[in-house]
């Protein structure tokens, strides 16, 4: 992180969502201390709030809980186009007097939010409750990754498995095909999860599927994992259509070999 930038410009972790219409969680650059994969504070007028799973507010620090954001800010959406009704039942409804953002958070000693992935990405794994961002954040821990995104996949005695598509950086693609990096990165995850943690399925690629602006779509990946790649559903969105093909191609492969072992 030290050279990130190039002590140029300043590297920012940010919260926010096209229905918010700009930035909620938010460090000021050269004025607020940063810590990598936190949100760090609140920006002007707006009050993040944790509630469980009833609504109620979790007080103090060292919390996790669902993040919704009290009152309104200049931004927000108001409505979704043609479905009003859709846009009061997913983010006004939930929780009364609250916009439920649909992720979850944690608030440190310091009072910093880290947004520990959505609620509905959350997966059971023999009874563990465990957030697809936590096994992510491990994951980057790792020198060679770059990028990395967890699904669930059904598991006949576990309820759901991890499956976990892993990218590479620049200088490390030999590891994709040779796969000698995937121990490294399960280790990575019992280091700083769990045991229980450990992924089923761990895929090498190049690229993940993205929008035009940059979010990965994890719909696919999860249908990919799931072998229902005949349901991807639409693509209109993706940046790059020859990703997922590509992806197609190495978790068909994977199956495979783990079939012949």
């Amino acid at each position: 992180m030290k050279s990130s930038g190039k002590k140029k410009v300043a590297i920012v972790d940010t919260y926010w969502q096209t229905e918010t219409g700009s930035h909620v969680i938010t460090p000021i650059p050269g004025a607020i201390p940063t810590k990598p994969g936190s949100a760090t504070l609140p920006f002007f007028g707006v009050d993040p709030i944790l509630v469980d799973e009833k609504g109620n507010e979790i007080v103090g620090n060292n919390v996790s809980g669902f993040l919704c954001l009290k009152n309104h800010w200049p931004s927000m959406c108001r409505t979704i186009w043609g479905d009003h009704n859709r846009f009061m039942h997913t983010y006004l409804t939930p929780y009364k007097g609250l916009y439920f953002t649909g992720d979850g958070a944690y608030r440190d000693g310091d009072g910093y939010y880290w947004i520990t992935g959505r609620v509905d990405d959350v997966i059971n794994v023999s009874g563990h409750r465990i957030g697809s961002a936590e096994i992510e954040s491990a994951l980057i821990t790792h020198k060679a990754v770059a990028e990395s995104a967890v699904v669930g996949v059904p598991h006949d005695i576990k309820g759901s498995a991890l499956f976990a598509y892993v990218t590479v950086k620049d200088g490390y693609e030999s590891c994709i095909d040779s796969g000698t990096i995937i121990p490294e990165l399960v280790s990575a995850i019992n280091t700083e999860v769990g045991p229980f943690a450990k992924p089923d399925y761990v895929v090498l690629c190049p690229n993940l599927p993205k929008t035009r602006s940059g979010k990965i779509i994890r719909r696919i990946l999860r249908k990919i994992a799931c072998k229902e790649v005949d349901s991807l559903g639409d693509l209109s969105t993706l940046a790059d259509h020859d990703v997922v093909d590509d992806l197609i191609t190495r978790v068909n492969e994977m199956y495979e070999q783990r079939k012949y072992r």
